[in-house]
């Protein structure tokens, strides 16, 4: 099982699954590439072919045409019979993805790990579609798979626990950087980084500053590379929305992670963001883009209480042993791009001065919606640092 000359298989032919195809190549393996579609299949390997040729005249690789070589194309499933793992990365349904795991197990043989790259769904109900659930599991890729470093492992409830060692010396092998979590909605990523885009649309929302100001704060004082509203337009409020809203209702509705009218009203009249010209900011030919009202004070206000969502987020995370210190801090600096990890960044401003702000906040709004982690408030009282 994961033995470093194993075949490896990825379902489906788009932007993700051929990034993690490329991935798998250029660390050393024979890469099977299915897809149902035909045209999808083609477009993909004048891509990766493209794309790789174009790497070797930049001088970051030396090998195009036998990187090309380890691929092959398939419109038949049966190509993955001889494959040691296969990754899924297909449109994010369940019962879609369910019936893939339930058609693969069919063909491939009895050691073969079968592994999802969901960002949001149960891999352990994907598991229950296969009768040997104990080979499923998460591997969990940041677009763009060939430049994102980070993958999270994701063991269902059924997973073997000796495929995870395994599964994490495979991605280190590929050059990536591993971190393990808990199978709970959004993973490590997407579940801290919520705050990042909820609190920044509820102060847009309240008025207190505009969405050219909550930007220039979180970049300008902040240090993050974009600001919220920058980057969900970039993402697309197709996706950003939609994973906002499938962890709300995955956590049972929890108020933290409540979805906005705001960007639900984007998604509705197809402003996606950049893709469409029109999002948050208006993209289109000559359109000017808002001026950031530059008060140190009020942006300091909005990175204040943007980060202490964030760090409580982390916080309960580690309370509820999602990931490991580390794994939480390595997601946020590798997945997101944060200037620094949350815990660290705890300790830097002092976890008594979070957990006032979040108890401000609170007492302002009697809303569950900011209530302080239990482990943060542990912290305060003990004088205990997190890293």
């Amino acid at each position: 099982m994961l033995q470093n000359n194993i075949v490896v298989g990825v379902v489906g032919s788009g932007a993700m699954g051929a990034g993690i195809a490329q991935v798998a190549a250029m660390a050393g393996h024979s890469v099977v590439l299915f897809d149902s579609n035909a045209a999808a299949l083609e477009k993909a390997k004048n891509n990766l072919t493209a794309t790789l040729n174009k790497l070797q005249e930049k001088g970051k690789i030396n090998n195009a045409t036998e990187i090309i070589g380890r691929f092959s194309f398939a419109a038949e499933m049966g190509a993955f019979k001889d494959c040691g793992l296969i990754i899924e990365a297909i449109v994010e349904r369940l019962d879609v993805k369910k019936a893939v795991f339930s058609e693969l197990e069919k063909i491939v043989n009895a050691d073969c790990v079968l592994a999802t790259n969901t960002s949001s769904l149960s891999v352990t109900s994907i598991a229950a579609a296969c009768t040997k659930a104990d080979r499923v599991m998460g591997l969990h890729f940041f677009n763009p798979a060939p430049l994102m470093a980070l993958v999270e492992i994701i063991p269902a409830v059924q997973t073997e626990p000796s495929l995870i060692p395994l599964a994490k010396e495979l991605m280190l092998k590929w050059g990536k950087a591993p971190v393990i979590t808990k199978d709970t909605p959004g993973f490590i990523v997407n579940r801290v980084a919520r705050p990042f885009y909820g609190e920044a649309i509820r102060i847009y929302e309240e008025g207190i500053a505009d969405i050219a100001t909550i930007d220039w704060a979180l970049t300008e004082l902040g240090g993050f590379r974009m600001g919220p509203f920058t980057l969900t337009d970039y993402i697309g409020h197709d996706v950003n929305y939609v994973v906002t809203e499938t962890v709300f209702s995955s956590f049972f509705f929890d108020p933290r992670y409540k979805p906005s009218f705001s960007q639900k009203r984007l998604l509705e009249a197809g402003w996606l963001g950049r893709k469409t010209g029109r999002g948050f900011y208006n993209y289109a030919e000559g359109a000017v883009m808002p001026e950031p009202n530059k008060d140190t004070a009020l942006g300091q206000q909005i990175v204040d209480r943007v980060v202490a969502m964030l760090i409580n987020e982390a916080v309960e995370a580690l309370h509820l042993n999602i990931a490991s210190a580390a794994d939480l801090e390595l997601a946020m600096t590798k997945g997101v791009n944060y200037p620094k990890g949350l815990l660290q960044w705890c300790d830097e401003l002092g976890a008594e001065e979070v957990l006032d702000t979040l108890d401000q906040l609170y007492n302002d709004y009697h809303e569950d919606r900011y209530r302080a982690s239990v482990l943060l408030r542990k912290a305060v009282n003990e004088k205990k640092k997190f890293i």
